[in-house]
C-alpha cells in the first residue's frame, strides 16, 4: 500500500465528516472523492515540524475542495434552469409585445406564463451566479474563518494563539473541539454544560475569530 491509499484509508472518517456538513448535497460519494484531492494536497504540503495536527491542517484543504466542488456544480445546474426559464420569457415577450403592439410588463409576462412576478423579475435581473446561490454547508467552521491565501502554518499558529487567550471555557471548549476533534455533546458531558450552550459559546467564538482574521 502506497502512502498516498494509506493517509486516505486512515482519515476516510474524516473526509465523510466534512463532507455532511453539506447536507443539501446529495451525492456524498462525489463530496468524498474532491475531499481525497484535498487531502492528497494536504499531506503534500504539511510538515509535521511544525507541531499542528495533521487534521487540523488538512481540514481546509479537505472542505476547500467541496465548497468549490458543490458551488461550481450548483450554478451549472442553476445557470441551466434559469436560462430554460429565461428562454420562456424571452418567447413570451416577443409573443406578447406583437399582441399589444408594445412591451409588455412583469405582471403580464407572470399572467402569460403563470410564473411568480417576483421570480420574473428576479430572473431578468440574474448576473451575478453567486447572488442566487444556497448555502450548502450546514454550519460555520473555526476553518473557514481562514482564507486561501492565508492557508499556512503562520496563521493556524496565530488561531492557535487567539484560543490560548481566551476564558473559561470557551478556551477548553475550542482546544476540544478544534485540537482533539471532540463533538459538541461530547464537551457538553465534560463540562456539564447543554448541547445548545457549546454550541452558542462556539458560534461566538468563530463570529469574533472571523473578524480578526479577515
Amino acid at each position: 500500500m502506497d502512502e498516498i491509499t494509506e493517509i486516505i484509508l486512515k482519515n476516510e472518517t474524516f473526509i465523510y465528516s466534512i463532507a455532511k456538513k453539506f447536507s443539501k448535497y446529495k451525492n456524498k460519494e462525489d463530496l468524498f472523492q474532491v475531499g481525497c484531492i484535498g487531502m492528497i494536497e494536504a499531506y503534500k504540503n504539511f510538515d509535521e515540524t511544525k507541531g499542528t495536527k495533521f487534521t487540523t491542517y488538512a481540514y481546509n484543504y479537505v472542505y476547500g475542495q467541496m465548497s468549490k466542488y458543490v458551488r461550481e456544480d450548483h450554478i451549472i445546474k442553476l445557470n441551466r434552469e434559469l436560462n430554460t426559464i429565461k428562454s420562456k420569457i424571452e418567447k413570451a415577450k416577443e409573443h406578447l409585445s406583437q399582441c399589444l403592439m408594445r412591451e409588455p410588463t412583469n405582471k403580464e409576462i407572470s399572467d402569460f406564463l403563470e410564473i411568480d412576478e417576483d421570480t420574473i423579475g428576479k430572473i431578468l435581473n440574474y448576473k451575478d451566479p453567486y447572488s442566487m446561490e444556497e448555502n450548502y454547508a450546514d454550519e460555520l467552521s473555526m476553518y473557514e474563518i481562514i482564507s486561501d491565501k492565508e492557508k499556512d502554518y503562520n496563521t493556524l499558529i496565530a488561531l492557535k494563539m487567539e484560543i490560548e487567550k481566551l476564558n473559561e471555557p470557551e478556551k477548553t471548549i475550542m482546544i476540544k473541539r478544534y485540537y482533539e476533534d471532540l463533538t459538541q455533546t461530547e464537551i457538553a458531558k465534560k463540562l456539564g454544560l447543554s448541547q445548545v450552550d457549546i454550541s452558542r459559546k462556539e458560534n461566538k467564538i468563530l463570529t469574533k475569530l472571523r473578524k480578526t482574521f479577515n
